[in-house]
């Protein structure tokens, strides 16, 4: 399907997702994108959709958040249960995603509760808690097999990501590190913290070395994901919290992460499933 609204302006278009595969959407206005994303809520209600300029291109760089985006769980919050602190930890969680708290204020207080917890607790928790998106691997080995450079960049922590992004298929990965010694966490980081500039870095500096004119796509859920997904050609806000999810082109509220690739015009046929 394929509908148009016409004033005058420059041209603005959506891919929308209602039941099925996508319908494109054009609209030519002086507000362009943001009239288009009113009239899709207006008259379509929850629903998933892309708006950008024109019809949307593949991307040259995929960059995504990690946790309750690429995988169903918040890491810290189901380690902290190992710890018998999930419900402490997950308030303050909640709130940081939110942009209700300062994220690198947040994620110290949070890793300083893990204090004396033993490393063997984050085996245990990949092992039992730490389950990918649906989605997540076909969504990433089919933008890699169209030529996607893919990045992993997250606020959580590297011994969770690495053994994630492996598993999905990232190239890259840009996340926080626990510190351990002896067997037992340190309640503290080690390295640079990871936040939303880094996010944003990441992305850029990914961007950099594909060159100009290089289409990009950000994925995230949280307050700390805006930076990315606002710096990307593409930024879909999955399953997002309100103030992510008003900061993106694009956003699922309802499908899962192959969403994304219906959104980009990809057909069920030219997935990779894994």
């Amino acid at each position: 399907m394929r509908a148009t609204l016409r004033s005058q302006g420059r041209d603005s278009a959506a891919r929308v997702l209602e039941n099925g595969p996508a319908a494109l959407l054009e609209l030519e206005s002086d507000a362009g994108a943001d009239a288009l994303r009113s009239a899709i809520e207006a008259h379509l209600g929850q629903t998933d959709a892309l708006i950008g300029a024109g019809v949307p291109q593949l991307p040259a760089l995929f960059v995504s958040d990690m946790d309750s985006t690429m995988i169903s769980a918040e890491c810290i919050d189901e380690l902290a249960d190992f710890a018998n602190l999930k419900p402490q930890i997950a308030a303050i969680t909640e709130r940081a995603m939110q942009g209700e708290l300062d994220f690198r204020a947040a994620l110290a207080e949070r890793v300083a509760l893990l204090k004396g917890l033993s490393e063997g607790a984050i085996a245990r928790c990949l092992a039992e808690r730490i389950h990918p998106m649906q989605g997540a691997r076909t969504l990433v080995q089919t933008l890699k097999a169209k030529g996607s450079r893919t990045v992993l960049v997250t606020g959580g922590f590297h011994q969770f990501a690495d053994p994630v992004a492996e598993a999905l298929g990232f190239e890259r990965v840009v996340g926080n590190r626990l510190g351990v010694e002896g067997g037992v966490l340190t309640g503290g980081l080690v390295g640079p913290i990871s936040d939303s500039a880094t996010k944003k870095a990441t992305l850029l500096e990914e961007l950099a070395a594909l060159g100009e004119g290089a289409h990009t796509l950000a994925t995230g859920d949280g307050a700390n994901d805006i930076p990315m997904m606002e710096a990307a050609t593409y930024g879909i806000a999955f399953a997002a919290k309100p103030k992510a999810r008003a900061a993106a082109n694009g956003w699922i509220d309802r499908g899962d992460l192959t969403a994304v690739l219906r959104l980009l015009g990809v057909g069920e046929s030219e997935w990779v499933k894994g």
